[in-house]
């Protein structure tokens, strides 16, 4: 049987409290509204000031058209079933948001390991700075974070799309997330659980790691640098971005590598509701507040 014509999956969203779905869709669709209106605020702000025309502030315009495409992937959905209370998803659309999602959320932890070594070559070797984070080198690592999260997202959504389901399934969760659909199979999962397990281990604890040793480093260096005013300014320019990091990964980990035992249902949709719809909104938020460098050319503007 075809299961593009046969198979229909219904994401529950936040259907067993249907007091709260006016207030839960204005939420979302302010959350997505401002998440939008930010990063495209910090996307000119970066290409119209010169003094931002820096590897650094690059790889943050990067990062700020991901979180736009990343909320973008799943936040008009779960408005529109806010709304209308319709969470039916067709068999082709809910692989589609599943290729997309995983495509992002892998291009956004290669993006943040890139943006660590950045951090790493200014604080380490700053006199190689410039000479190292080349315009061709950006490049090519940028197109490198976005080819490698597509293809990363191949094997996810393949496997998810040749398991079997029944006519009918019931997704409750807010998007068509891998591990959901894991659930809701009712052919052999083994295959997906390897994806995961891969995925999981090779591709975000590799990029952890990396980041982990830079910031090993960074930290390092910074505690060699004699006085106070030169060990805060070192650690102010990379103080945003280790906020990122860690608000990402703290949230990743708790989600995905913790015992399922100790992950609660309602935990983990406080937990999906964070990283996949706060976060992106955030990120612009603290790259502002917290980077002197943007907000003087906030003033300027």
């Amino acid at each position: 049987q075809n299961k593009t014509n046969t198979v229909e999956f219904f994401i529950i969203g936040f259907s067993d409290v249907p007091d709260l779905q006016i207030p839960l869709f204005l939420f979302f669709l302010l959350v997505y509204l401002m998440t939008i209106m930010g990063n495209v605020i910090l996307i000119l702000l970066i290409s119209c000031s010169p003094t931002l025309n820096t590897p650094m502030y690059f790889f943050l315009c990067n990062l700020s058209a991901l979180d736009i495409v990343y909320t973008t992937v799943t936040s008009p959905k779960l408005i529109y079933i806010c709304a209308t209370n319709d969470g039916r998803i067709t068999f082709t659309g809910c692989v589609i948001q599943l290729f997309f999602f995983v495509a992002f959320w892998n291009t956004e932890y290669f993006l943040l390991t890139v943006m660590s070594y950045d951090r790493y070559v200014a604080i380490c070797k700053p006199l190689h700075y410039t000479m190292i984070m080349n315009r061709r080198l950006c490049a090519i690592a940028a197109i490198g974070t976005w080819i490698s999260g597509m293809v990363g997202a191949i094997s996810p959504t393949t496997v998810a799309s040749m398991a079997t389901y029944s006519p009918s399934n019931d997704l409750n969760h807010f998007f068509c997330d891998i591990k959901v659909l894991e659930k809701v199979a009712i052919s052999d999962t083994t295959s997906i659980q390897s994806v995961i397990l891969v995925q999981g281990t090779l591709l975000v604890m590799t990029a952890f790691i990396l980041t982990l040793i830079s910031y090993i480093y960074i930290i390092s260096t910074i505690l060699k640098i004699r006085s106070r005013m030169g060990k805060y300014k070192a650690f102010s320019t990379c103080a945003s971005h280790l906020t990122v990091v860690s608000c990402f990964y703290i949230l990743i980990f708790d989600l995905y590598f913790k015992p399922k035992s100790s992950v609660s249902l309602n935990q983990g949709k406080v937990l999906t509701i964070l990283y996949a719809y706060i976060i992106p909104l955030l990120n612009p938020i603290i790259y502002s507040f917290r980077n002197k460098d943007v907000k003087e050319a906030c003033k300027k503007m």
